[in-house]
């Protein structure tokens, strides 16, 4: 980083953030902020819990792609016009700052600990005869289908308070979703919510608000995630924020107001279901009008981020997958073939320069 005057500080190694990191390390001198030691490919973390050595390839330490940038394992908790504060108390000053916090997901510190928690995962399944998944948006949808595929001989019983599952995309591809995990034997529970604490005899038996009950060894909680901005709410941005707690940003990607600031994927407020795909796009038209204002161009040529379509892949297990195009639904192993099989791991290996299956000595 010798020679590199400016500083460019990014909060949140997530998707967009770790990419942004990457792509700017050799023009300024970078800083990434994160909580946690890695990066992690989210979406592929179910297939890690049924299969507990793919965890390898989808948890990758910061210093591995960020080798010419520094990495402080923190929070951020507060911002000035010039500074960064972490939870530890350190400043960190920047000239250009880059702000991709995401959701809050409590995840452990180190990766071992990391890989760890997919080890006793992956033996919580194993263990059980009978599972409950609540929650019907693509986590838990895609959580049925990895335990389906590999452990056919499990009862697993998905419910979700919604009139239908994935909400996020449209009915068709709902419905074939449904037909798909019923077809697996999976029991969907629709309009219905579980009380967790209703098993504190641990009977293993779990009531719905329907009045129903459902026997299961186990249970995953696979509802969404709050958004990681109320640190936020006390800084230079707190009006900055809309009324869902997300940034405010323009079409080159700047916190609407701000100069030097940039905010990137699930925390902006850009109109589009937020998908880790898109956060990566996000990613690399910031780091583009980054290099841009650094370099002192005109703010014409700063690139404009135009809104993704109503497009999504969720896999169903390791060959099949429900698609939803601009003009069409798909399901089945046309569409798995794209995401179920690899689950886009090697390519986002690729993207941070990285093998896209490490080869351990």
């Amino acid at each position: 980083m010798e020679g590199n005057t400016r500083r460019v500080v990014v909060i949140g190694g997530g998707v967009a953030g770790s990419l942004v990191a990457k792509s700017l390390q050799f023009t300024a001198h970078v800083t990434l902020i994160d909580p946690k030691e890695y990066f992690e490919i989210t979406w592929a973390s179910l297939r890690a819990m049924v299969e507990p050595y793919f965890g390898e390839r989808t948890v990758i330490n910061h210093r591995d792609y960020l080798v010419n940038g520094r990495v402080v394992t923190s929070a951020a908790i507060n911002i000035t016009d010039t500074e960064v504060l972490t939870a530890e108390g350190i400043l960190i000053v920047y000239d250009y700052l880059v702000i991709a916090t995401g959701h809050m997901d409590p995840v452990p510190k180190t990766r071992t600990e990391r890989l760890n928690e997919y080890q006793a995962e992956n033996q919580k399944i194993k263990s059980a005869q009978s599972i409950l998944i609540v929650g019907g948006g693509p986590t838990g949808v895609e959580l049925a289908g990895e335990i389906a595929v590999d452990f056919p001989d499990k009862k697993v019983t998905l419910v979700h308070k919604g009139s239908r599952l994935l909400e996020f995309i449209g009915p068709k591809a709902a419905d074939k979703t449904l037909k798909w995990l019923k077809s697996n034997n999976i029991e969907v529970k629709l309009e219905q919510s579980v009380n967790l604490n209703s098993n504190s005899d641990e009977s293993n038996i779990y009531q719905t608000s329907a009045g129903e009950s459902i026997k299961a060894d186990c249970h995953f909680l696979c509802t969404g995630k709050p958004l990681g901005s109320a640190w936020l709410k006390d800084t230079i941005l707190k009006n900055s924020l809309d009324n869902h707690g997300r940034l405010m940003v323009d079409e080159n990607l700047r916190v609407k107001g701000q100069r030097n600031i940039f905010a990137i994927g699930d925390i902006t407020d850009i109109p589009e279901t937020k998908q880790g795909y898109l956060a990566q796009k996000h990613a690399l038209v910031a780091a583009k009008n980054v290099k841009i204002v650094m370099d002192g161009d005109r703010v014409s040529k700063m690139a404009t981020y135009q809104p993704g379509s109503a497009m999504a892949i969720v896999s169903l297990g390791r060959r099949d997958a429900v698609s939803q195009l601009p003009f069409t639904t798909i399901i089945g192993c046309i569409p798995g073939l794209i995401k179920s099989r690899d689950l886009f791991v090697g390519k986002v290996r690729k993207q941070l320069g990285l093998e896209a299956h490490p080869v351990h000595v």
